[in-house]
């Protein structure tokens, strides 16, 4: 297709993005609304995105530790015999991997049972009580970061050094929290 033949029209409405960075302190963040009009304001901007930034790693970590308490939860979760199936204490005493412990059911106590910590990493079965709450965290975590994302295009650089700064400062705080998540899989 000739380049020539082109509709001035489209070529007009298309919109026009840096593509170098710069050190303007009037750069524009998610809107037009959100102008820095002096130093201090551009300065407040900066420091809303390193907070930003810190609270998306505040999230990230937050859900790795609800994760693991979500899996501890699922692998300690103990099973209770329904009538006319063999008792708990049969079926634990079977078990190679359990310990020897005292379990108390609606049928009174059954004296050594052993109590079974599941080990399999099969995926968790679908729980509302989990999956509404972890879904939720996660829309949250996608939001912060489509929002510190449009930041850095911005192509402004302290805005990107913001972000960067709050990354940093953030996996700083809490990034031990996420090893678990990151190597246990």
């Amino acid at each position: 297709m000739d380049m020539s033949s082109m509709d001035s029209s489209s070529s007009s409405s298309s919109m026009s993005m840096a593509m170098v960075f710069t050190n303007s302190h009037s750069t524009p963040l998610f809107s037009s609304q959100w102008t820095p009009t002096s130093s201090g304001s551009y300065a407040g901007t900066c420091i809303f995105l390193i907070v930003l930034a810190i609270i998306g790693r505040l999230l990230v970590a937050f859900k790795a530790l609800m994760e693991q308490r979500w899996l501890s939860a699922h692998l300690q979760r103990r099973y209770i015999v329904v009538a006319g199936k063999s008792t708990e204490a049969g079926r634990i005493d079977a078990d190679p991997d359990a310990k020897g412990a005292t379990l108390i059911t609606a049928q009174g106590v059954e004296e050594s049972v052993r109590v079974v910590r599941r080990t399999a990493r099969e995926p968790l079965p679908w729980r509302f009580s989990v999956d509404l709450p972890r879904a939720l965290i996660f829309l949250v975590i996608t939001g912060v970061s489509y929002l510190l994302m449009l930041a850095v295009m911005t192509m402004n650089v302290g805005y990107f050094c913001s972000v960067l700064a709050g990354a940093f400062l953030g996996e700083l705080a809490v990034g031990r929290y996420t090893q678990w998540n990151e190597h246990d899989h």
